[in-house]
Formats: C-alpha cells, sequence, structure tokens
C-alpha cells in the first residue's frame, strides 16, 4: 500500500504545481503584463464621436473647451452660443437732472441775452425789438413772442425794476406760463382692461422716429413694463433689423414681415394682436417716415390707423419732430395732425441747439403737449419732458 500512497501524494503534489502555474498563467494575460493598466469599456449607447484626423494634434487645445471621453483622446467640444446679453435701462427719473443740464449748455445763450437786454435799464424800442429778435431765433413764435414781451413791457414799466435777480424771476414766471405746465404729459402705456395700451409713432424721415421708438421701450422697460415692438416701417430696408436690435437689447420682442415691402398696416395688426396674446402692457407701432406733402403716403398712415381701430382703440399718436427744423417742423405737425389725431409730441435733438422755443410753439399750433425730448445719441438719451427744468435750463 506504501507504493500506491506515494503515488497519490506525487499526483496531488503536481496537481496542485499544475493549478499555481495556471492561476499564474492566467493573471499574466488578463493583467498585460507589468504596469498594466485596466480596460475601460464605453456605455454602448455612447454616440459616435468624430474626430478630425487631418488636424495636427499639437494644434488642438487643451484645457477648457476640451473633453475627455475616457478613451485617450481628447475631442474637441463646440462651445455653445452664449445668450445675448439683458441690459437693464436706467430709470427714467434719474434722466432729468442730465435734462437740464444739457439744455443749459445749449440753450444758456437765449437767457443770458434776454437778462442782459432787460436788466440794462431805460429800454428803448431798439432794445424791446433786440429782446423779439432773441425770441424768435430761439423758435418761440410770433404769438408767443409778442405776449411775452407785452407781459414784460408791462412788468418793467409798473415796476421799474432793473435788478438782475428780480429780472430773471420775471422772465422765469412769463415762460414758464407759456410752456404751460398744467398740460398733462403722461405716456398712456398701462393696460386698459383686458388689452394693452397702444402707441403709434409718426414722424418724417430723418427726426429719429425708429431710434426714439427703441428708446421708449427702455424708458418703459425701467419702469417694469412688458413691451412689445411692432415694425410697420417696411418701405426702409434696415428700419425692421434697427427695431429688432433695439428690442433685444431689453429684452422686448419684435413683431415684423419676413419679407420687405410688405403692408404696413398688416404688420400694425399683427403687432397688436400679439401685444394682446402675450398680455403685454404696452404696443409701440413704428410707421415709415414720410413727407408731410405727399399725399398718398399720409393716406396709407390713415390706413394704418383704422386697421388697428379694427381690433383695439389707439391710446397715444406720438409725433417725432426734429428740434432744429423749426418753421419746417412746424407744418409737418400741422400734417400729420389732420391724417392722425397728435396726442404728444416727441422733440429729438434737442440738445445741442438754441432752439428751445419750439416747445411753446408747437403746443400752442397743435394744442398737445410735449411729452419726451431726445437728449443724444445715447441709448438712454430720452426724458420726460419737465417744464420747469426746461425753462431753469434756458434761463440759466
Amino acid at each position: 500500500m506504501s507504493g500506491v500512497d506515494s503515488l497519490w501524494e506525487i499526483l496531488a503534489v503536481a496537481t496542485v504545481v499544475a493549478l499555481v502555474g495556471l492561476g499564474v498563467i492566467v493573471g499574466l494575460v488578463r493583467g498585460g503584463g507589468k504596469g498594466g493598466t485596466k480596460t475601460i469599456e464605453r456605455p454602448p449607447t455612447a454616440p459616435p464621436i468624430e474626430v478630425d484626423e487631418e488636424r495636427d494634434p499639437a494644434e488642438r487645445p487643451t484645457g477648457e473647451g476640451v473633453e475627455d471621453t475616457g478613451g485617450g483622446v481628447a475631442v474637441e467640444v463646440e462651445p455653445e452660443p452664449s445668450a445675448p446679453t439683458i441690459e437693464k435701462p436706467a430709470s427714467a427719473r434719474g434722466r432729468l437732472a442730465r435734462l437740464r443740464a444739457r439744455l443749459a449748455r445749449s440753450n444758456n445763450a437765449i437767457g443770458n441775452a434776454l437778462l442782459s437786454l432787460l436788466s440794462s435799464g431805460g429800454l428803448d424800442e431798439q432794445s424791446w425789438e433786440d429782446v423779439e429778435d432773441t425770441l424768435l431765433q430761439a423758435d418761440l413764435g410770433v404769438e408767443a413772442t409778442d405776449e411775452l414781451v407785452t407781459n414784460l413791457r408791462t412788468r418793467v414799466k409798473v415796476d421799474g425794476a432793473t435788478d438782475p435777480e428780480v429780472v430773471k424771476g420775471w422772465l422765469r414766471e412769463e415762460l414758464l406760463a407759456l410752456v404751460d405746465p398744467s398740460m398733462d404729459r403722461r405716456v398712456a402705456a398701462s393696460r386698459v382692461g383686458d388689452r394693452p395700451a397702444v402707441i403709434l409713432v409718426v414722424g418724417v424721415n430723418g427726426t429719429g422716429k425708429t431710434t426714439t421708438v427703441g428708446k421708449l421701450a427702455r424708458v418703459l422697460v425701467a419702469e417694469d413694463k412688458d413691451v412689445v415692438l411692432g415694425a410697420a416701417d417696411t418701405f426702409r430696408a434696415a428700419a425692421a433689423d434697427q427695431l429688432q436690435t433695439w428690442g433685444e437689447r431689453v429684452g422686448v420682442p419684435t413683431v415684423r414681415s419676413p419679407r420687405e415691402g410688405a403692408d404696413p398696416a398688416a404688420v400694425a395688426f399683427d403687432a397688436v394682436k400679439s401685444a394682446t396674446e402675450y398680455e403685454a402692457d404696452v404696443v409701440i407701432v413704428d410707421t415709415a417716415g414720410r413727407l408731410h406733402n405727399k399725399a398718398g403716403l399720409m393716406d396709407e398712415l390713415s390706413k394704418v390707423k383704422r386697421v388697428i381701430e379694427k381690433q383695439s382703440p389707439i391710446d397715444e399718436v406720438l409725433l417725432v419732430l426734429d428740434a432744429t427744423t423749426g418753421q419746417n417742423g412746424m407744418r409737418q405737425a400741422e400734417v400729420f395732425g389732420e391724417a392722425v389725431k397728435i396726442t404728444g409730441i416727441v422733440l429729438s435733438k434737442l440738445d445741442g441747439t438754441a432752439k428751445g422755443g419750439i416747445v411753446v410753439n408747437v403746443q400752442r399750433r397743435l394744442g398737445v403737449p410735449v411729452k419726451l425730448v431726445g437728449l443724444g445719441e445715447g441709448p438712454d438719451d430720452l426724458a420726460p419732458f419737465d417744464p420747469g427744468a426746461f425753462v431753469d435750463a434756458i434761463i440759466g
């Protein structure tokens, strides 16, 4: 039996050695030899990755914008387009101080000339004619000039004062009365019942009409209004693009036609309809600039107004006037007033001009107030008109 036992012992040792050897071989195969790395399996649902094989690897960017997919290949990741930055417009209330400062720089010459004449003492007819000329040069208008000079002459005759501060007080009172602070200068820009307020903006080319619409949108956004813009100026190629850019800067949608030369009345109709569905506070419709002496174009403007009114009343019709145009601007205002009922005036380009008297002139001719004034080229250079600040700016 000893021989058999020895045989079993030999077989047992051989089996153990064979198993150990097999284990070593398997370990070498699975481990890949000395210093081997683990195999990383991609998920079966991973999308295919496209790699630019022709590009020199040294030119491929590293760091940000490069993703390691785990397979030993650095893949270039296209950056996602960033959302446009929405601007927060400056409050309209903070613009009144700038209104006074800018007007003072340009209109001060009027006040200085008047104060110099009125406080010189011994005013003769020639001096009063000089006062009249100064006021007329400021576009105050003949009627307003006559009224102001008559009242000042009476005061000087009765009181006989020549003190500059006294005369300045008289001049301020008389000018403020002409500007008429009692006029309602609020812009109708709040919802009326279950519909948005509708503002129609009109004017001739070159007055800054579309820019004014964009700036007005900024004023209203600063007051937390939900605004929709209507690009009904379909005759000028860049008008819709320009208006849309203004809107995008403050997160305001613009309703426009996909083609040039579309029916402006149809665009205006769709803008009001969209604003109603959007439950906006106000929709501002920009119209094509047109010469006031072109009957066909004025008829087209009247059509825009009629089409809008089929679905909503128009709460505000703002006429944009260039403050530097003088009497030509007066004629424009009268013709537009006949075509569409003007409710307010926006004076653009008022800074840099000594024509501030146009405020009084246009109000007297149309019987409607100046509600907004453009002070410069900046996006927030549109401000509510303040009679007191305006007069103080003129007389210094």
